[in-house]
């Protein structure tokens, strides 16, 4: 009663009762698409982790080369491939360049170089370095194996006195192998973590369970045909889920700064994120999936699907 009969009689007492007014549509909201987000992280973390330890419990013992690679999940992999294709030309590159566009006219900067462009090509160099960096080193401790097996064994005692452990080196490739996507994972969380609009974060989450669910069963897989016990295999397939979350936590705080020069840091981790997105889906998923001669039309028809349905949602606008 007390704030109509300020408002009523207009004196300087009801101008300060109004502003002491509540109104529901004046409740305190959070962050765009934060909600979203923190549901983003908890199914980044939960889901590759439950199909990572599928094969555990499916595969008593560790299975052979020929089977690390199934139909269904070289199926799954051209639908996300597709979902991934979609999400990097349709949602992130433009949302990417309308960022940069504008941090840099906050900023009051005229380029001549092509910086956004050139700041894509780095995120897309960026991942390529380190998965080659990683699978050298592979191929270098491989050539040594084959080395110590085609010499005698003479050769081999006098060469190396002691007999190398194959656990060791088995340890060392499962690290390397690790290593590099949980760095790739970081980046995709980031991503998704740059996002404001709920439905931009839904999207990109999307493009990642897809993804991140077949790479950790492909993942468990080489890790128990590496002959790692089940307990090492679990903390590498732990190691590896956290990552992403970890990733959309950092982009999100990121995401929270408002300042010109927040905007522009947050515009470069943007388009690193879309280089990351790039790198995976035209040479880590398409030519992977594409080059085996098997089922092709159905993963042609799969990666048209996962095109169209993130199609779909950007023309319904969610």
């Amino acid at each position: 009663m007390a704030v109509e009969n300020g408002i009523g009689t207009g004196t300087g007492t009801g101008t300060g009762m109004e502003v002491l007014a509540w109104s529901p549509g004046m409740a305190p909201r959070s962050p765009s698409g934060l909600e979203a987000k923190l549901g983003s992280l908890v199914l980044l973390l939960l889901l590759p982790l439950a199909c990572g330890l599928a094969p555990l419990c499916c595969f008593r013992q560790p299975p052979s080369s020929t089977d690390a690679r199934s139909p269904v999940l070289s199926l799954v992999s051209c639908f996300a491939g597709g979902v991934f294709l979609a999400t990097c030309l349709l949602d992130l590159l433009p949302d990417y360049l309308a960022s940069i566009s504008a941090a840099l006219e906050g900023l009051r900067v005229t380029l001549q170089f092509p910086l956004p462009e050139f700041i894509l090509a780095m995120g897309f160099f960026l991942v390529l370095v380190l998965e080659q960096v990683a699978l050298a080193q592979r191929e270098a401790s491989s050539i040594l194996e084959e080395t110590r097996a085609l010499l005698p064994t003479g050769s081999i005692q006098t060469l190396s006195p002691q007999p190398p452990v194959p656990g060791t080196r088995s340890a060392i490739r499962a690290g390397l192998l690790v290593l590099a996507l949980a760095l790739h994972a970081v980046l995709e969380g980031l991503a998704l973590g740059l996002q404001e609009a709920e439905g931009a974060v839904l999207r990109v989450c999307l493009a990642l369970l897809l993804h991140k669910c077949a790479v950790a069963f492909s993942l468990a897989l080489k890790l128990l045909r590496g002959c790692l016990r089940p307990p090492a295999v679990v903390a590498c397939l732990m190691l590896f889920a956290m990552m992403s979350p970890l990733g959309v936590g950092l982009g999100t705080a990121v995401a929270a700064g408002a300042g010109p020069r927040q905007r522009l840091c947050r515009g470069v981790l943007e388009g690193l994120a879309a280089g990351t997105f790039l790198y995976i889906t035209f040479l880590e998923i398409l030519p992977q999936e594409l080059g085996v001669p098997q089922h092709r039309i159905p993963k042609v028809i799969l990666l048209l699907a996962g095109f169209a349905l993130v199609t779909a949602i950007l023309f319904i606008k969610i």
